[in-house]
């Protein structure tokens, strides 16, 4: 090697310290980075970004605006109980040894209105759900009467309005009957059904834009060459943001070149409210995604993080137009597992509180018992995939079998949970308690 040579290695080597040393001294510890993620996040506006679903349509979308109704719940008066309506005065000394003895004047099923007001000494036989006539203030369970005839001995005293649901005693007309924020999941749509909503106001669907970058990926259907590999991230990427409800818009792959890169994020920033891109943001000189983000305007805010796996996370905001919203950026790492960990970790709740959710869009950790030995180096914030178990009311972890290594994506498969062991912790033996994320 010429003299020449061996410097400019010598510089290149030199460069890449430098570069590594830069990115070191700028980690941010995993608390650090997530306070900067959700403090970014701007919920998607309830008058702007917001449209009109069929009940059908509904599942799984979040309500946009407070939805009340004209009707009370119960709409009237009525029964829980197959029996006997009656005026409590008349019943309320009743025992088996002296009954009462009522005269059954009408009966009444559900969806009929009752014809008769019921006097002293009467009572009518009533369905569950049926409308109560008037005079009648209590029902009596059916088996805790005899029939005879058109008479019915009552053998045992109710107490006052039993088995009576009272007119508005659930929900009252004109009020909030469910708030926005929330899930619409088959309860609610049962409430929206019952309240007559045959249509309801959501939050749209945030669309996330998703691009892999590398000159080593190939798609699904193409014929792999030595040294390629498959760019799973896109389907990854796009179904986890399927899953929570937002929409993927997938971009395909980018080439390792400048200008391809940074034309693929302009557009990219172009029709989302959400870009999520894997690969590019270490320190390598084919990572061009910090350096196109600052030549087309944005602000970074992250460049690395102090987790493992997914240490090279980019994190950058570009204004839109007109909006007091903007355009958030995640550079993720191009290592299959490591994209999946800091989506889990970061983007996730990221997107469930741009979505428009009020509450629990944060990350949920749950306290588990590990049935294996965890360890790390102790330097990161760790995370150790596997799967959480509730077992007798109580969770348990057991971690993936094979290797743990982060370039091992087949044993991610069947993943619920991710163990964390904080900075400065090596080892948690089995049989102890670990934190848990929950990630599906």
């Amino acid at each position: 090697m010429s003299h020449a040579q061996v410097i400019v290695v010598d510089v290149f080597i030199a460069d890449s310290l430098v570069k590594k040393s830069e990115q070191e001294s700028a980690m941010l510890q995993v608390s650090d980075a997530e306070a900067i993620i959700f403090n970014l996040v701007q919920p998607l506006d309830k008058k702007w970004d917001r449209e009109l679903v069929t009940l059908l349509t509904a599942i799984d979308r979040i309500l946009a605006i407070p939805v009340t109704s004209q009707l009370d719940f119960p709409h009237w008066d009525n029964s829980a109980m197959d029996g006997y309506a009656v005026r409590y005065e008349d019943v309320s000394g009743a025992t088996k040894d002296c009954p009462t003895v009522l005269e059954v004047v009408e009966e009444i099923p559900a969806g009929v209105k009752p014809l008769r007001y019921i006097q002293s000494g009467q009572a009518a036989r009533i369905f569950t759900g049926a409308v109560m006539p008037e005079g009648a203030d209590t029902v009596v369970m059916q088996e805790q009467t005899q029939k005879q005839g058109d008479r019915v001995l009552i053998l045992a005293a109710p107490k006052p309005q039993e088995f009576v649901r009272h007119r508005a005693s659930f929900y009252q007309a004109g009020g909030q009957l469910l708030p926005p924020g929330i899930t619409i999941n088959p309860a609610e749509i049962a409430v929206l059904a019952a309240a007559q909503c045959r249509e309801v106001t959501v939050y749209r669907r945030p669309r996330v834009a998703i691009l892999s970058t590398g000159n080593e990926l190939v798609a699904p259907d193409e014929l792999l060459h030595p040294g390629q590999i498959v760019d799973s991230n896109q389907y990854a990427l796009a179904a986890l943001v399927a899953q929570i409800g937002s929409e993927p818009v997938p971009m395909g792959i980018v080439r390792d070149r400048p200008e391809q890169v940074k034309k693929a994020i302009a557009q990219a920033i172009s029709v989302a409210d959400v870009v999520l891109s894997s690969g590019g943001v270490s320190v390598g000189d084919y990572d061009y995604i910090d350096k196109n983000l600052e030549q087309l305007g944005a602000t970074i805010h992250i460049r690395s993080v102090g987790i493992k796996p997914g240490k090279p996370l980019t994190v950058a905001t570009f204004p839109k137009p007109k909006t007091q919203q903007s355009v958030l950026y995640f550079g993720l790492p191009g290592n299959p597992v490591s994209a999946l960990v800091t989506f889990w970790r970061f983007v996730q709740p990221a997107l469930r509180k741009l979505s428009g959710l009020a509450n629990n869009w944060q990350p949920k950790f749950v306290l588990a018992r590990t049935r294996y030995d965890l360890t790390s180096d102790g330097k990161r914030e760790t995370y150790l995939w596997g799967q959480l178990h509730l077992v007798d009311g109580n969770y348990e972890f057991a971690l993936a079998s094979g290797s743990p290594s982060s370039g091992n994506l087949i044993n991610l498969a069947q993943t619920n949970g991710l163990a964390v062991l904080p900075v400065g912790q090596t080892h948690i033996p089995a049989g102890e308690q670990v934190q848990v994320l929950q990630i599906n």
